[in-house]
């Protein structure tokens, strides 16, 4: 189970965001569903992923933040010499809905809806 709870103590303040960006940061690919969001490449890297907050709102004792990933992936190949498969990463894009129970903090983070 994820929790948030920096962020959820900071929901309503100045520093929501950038607590949210350092949690969500620290959360590894599985967590934030990068290997499924992938659309160009075929294996998800966390390093110099970037978050962009899109929107935010309270209801129901839940904070619910819809974010935007920027990451990298690459196409994997078997690691053969003659493997013809690029090795350079590709910018992957994702929008991903962030629910945080205030109370608990426990979060659920899915595919954000199309709007």
């Amino acid at each position: 189970m994820i929790h948030l709870a920096k962020s959820a103590r900071a929901w309503g303040g100045p520093g929501f965001e950038q607590a949210l960006k350092e949690e969500l940061g620290a959360l590894d690919a599985e967590a934030l569903l990068l290997q499924q969001g992938l659309r160009y490449s075929s294996h998800a890297l966390t390093d110099g992923m970037s978050v962009l907050v899109n929107g935010a709102e309270e209801g129901g004792g839940t904070i619910r933040v819809r974010v935007g990933i920027f990451y990298a992936g690459i196409i994997a190949g078997c690691n053969c010499a003659d493997d013809p498969s690029p090795v350079d990463p590709v910018t992957e894009y994702l929008d991903l809905l962030v629910e945080i129970d205030k109370a608990t903090a426990a979060t659920t983070i899915r595919p954000a809806p199309e709007e």
